[in-house]
């Protein structure tokens, strides 16, 4: 495929990811609206500073599996900017420079809200966002950095902004959507495990195998419906496109077909985000 230009950074930038930045804040900032607080510009720069923060992880990933080696021609994932020559080396860099330093200036004014813990909160993220393909995904410690940072930090950092305290079901709902989102990870390293092997990376995939993977993909999305229980119910309406999606993931295998279920597990994780949203102001509408 022949790209260039600003097709070739949105591509680089990984749209179908994005769901996985997205639905952290809109979760917590639902949660947060029913329990009687929002403010409007703390939520907008949370979710700013989310999404590019999942741009700047996916040029990082980019720039280096292309640098290391990883981005083979046996790659079986969808084209990568660098590997296919739509965007140089250089002007990746460049990309993740700017990307970064535009991240940090977003998520700057959160100190007005959240005091200056907020800065080592925003400095571990942009850490981890480098730390993810450098180290963390090579020693099986991509699943745990997803959970993190995916579920408990920008769930309970969105939601302290909005309201100044952390209560227990905000905890379950972090812990919830960090087990789901990894469900997308788990697809992307499940359909990479042999050549992943084959360079070395010790992904959680290549650790437990193949079936073991499957076992772990169904039981995420159960453990985290199961969480939201005491919350609302609504997140078990998820549960259909999930099982659909374990099946289909075992049906498939291998190969570049399990794309397709990468698309359908984003699509998941942006659904259970909608549905737990909708479950609980729907509570509060009722309650009032």
């Amino acid at each position: 495929m022949k790209t260039n230009g600003t097709k070739a950074w949105i591509l680089a930038s990984r749209p179908k990811t994005l769901t996985g930045a997205m639905a952290p804040v809109l979760v917590a900032l639902s949660t947060a609206w029913a329990d009687g607080y929002f403010l409007w510009q703390p939520a907008l720069l949370c979710l700013l500073f989310a999404l590019l923060m999942q741009i700047d992880a996916n040029l990082v990933n980019d720039y280096l599996d292309f640098k290391n080696g990883t981005d083979r021609e046996d790659r079986l994932g969808p084209e990568r900017a660098c590997a296919q020559g739509w965007i140089t080396p250089r002007a990746m860099l460049l990309g993740i420079t700017l990307v970064t330093i535009l991240s940090c200036l977003v998520g700057l004014p959160l100190i007005l809200w959240g005091g200056w813990e907020m800065i080592l909160v925003g400095i571990a993220c942009v850490l981890c966002c480098f730390l993810y393909t450098t180290s963390l995904s090579r020693i099986a410690l991509g699943d745990l950095l997803v959970l993190v940072f995916f579920g408990l930090v920008p769930v309970c950092a969105t939601y302290y902004l909005q309201t100044g305290t952390l209560t227990r079901g905000i905890i379950l709902a972090a812990v919830a959507m960090g087990l789901v989102t990894d469900c997308l990870l788990l697809v992307n390293n499940y359909r990479d495990r042999d050549t992943d092997r084959n360079v070395g990376k010790r992904t959680l995939v290549v650790l437990i195998g193949s079936k073991n993977t499957e076992r772990l993909y169904l039981a995420l999305g159960l453990i985290a419906t199961a969480l939201c229980i005491s919350i609302t119910v609504a997140p078990m309406l998820y549960l259909p496109l999930h099982l659909s999606n374990t099946l289909r993931m075992r049906r498939i295998h291998e190969g570049k077909a399990l794309n397709a279920i990468l698309g359908r597990t984003a699509l998941a994780i942006l659904l259970f985000a909608l549905l737990y949203s909708t479950g609980v102001i729907l509570q509060k509408i009722v309650s009032l």
